[in-house]
């Protein structure tokens, strides 16, 4: 299938389709903020994101800023070609609990390694997830994990349509 034509990019925006194959994890200046059931789970300036041609950007948090009891290990695994096998987590706030809402790579592959005692959140399944200030949109799909911001112009894979991108 071929890829769709990039959207426009405006004044400090960054297409997707910029970013790179494989992708690259890099540190982000900003803080990071999740509520579920009305709690904080998460408030943390140590944030890092994964860049990945037509994906809006994955952003993960330490596994120790969440708060205690927000996370437990959830059923299942999945594997990324990039980055390993990944694990999931039920998350836990205000008297709420999503299962599988979160995941991260205990034990990444050659490049990744900064990933290792990191967690990545569904945004679809929070009350709320800002980063930098900004309420974040989730990526599409139920297998993605990215968080989409007025600065990251798609189209977004995710959507109906783009299993072969």
């Amino acid at each position: 299938m071929r890829h769709p034509q990039p959207d426009p990019v405006g004044p400090g925006q960054e297409s997707v389709w910029d970013y790179p194959r494989p992708p690259r994890v890099e540190r982000v200046d900003s803080r990071a903020v999740i509520t579920l059931g009305g709690d904080v789970i998460v408030d943390t300036d140590d944030v890092v994101r994964v860049l990945e041609t037509s994906h809006p950007p994955t952003y993960y948090l330490p596994l120790a800023a969440f708060a205690p009891g927000a996370l437990t290990r959830g059923e299942g695994a999945s594997a990324c070609e990039f980055k390993g096998r990944a694990r999931y987590f039920d998350v836990h706030g205000g008297g709420q609990t999503r299962p599988r809402a979160a995941w991260n790579y205990p034990s990444p592959l050659t490049g990744f390694e900064t990933l290792a005692d990191r967690v990545a959140v569904y945004a679809e399944s929070m009350d709320r997830c800002e980063i930098g200030g900004v309420l974040v949109r989730p990526q599409h799909g139920n297998f993605y994990g990215g968080w989409i911001t007025p600065d990251v112009v798609g189209p977004f894979k995710g959507v109906p349509g783009s299993l072969g991108w």
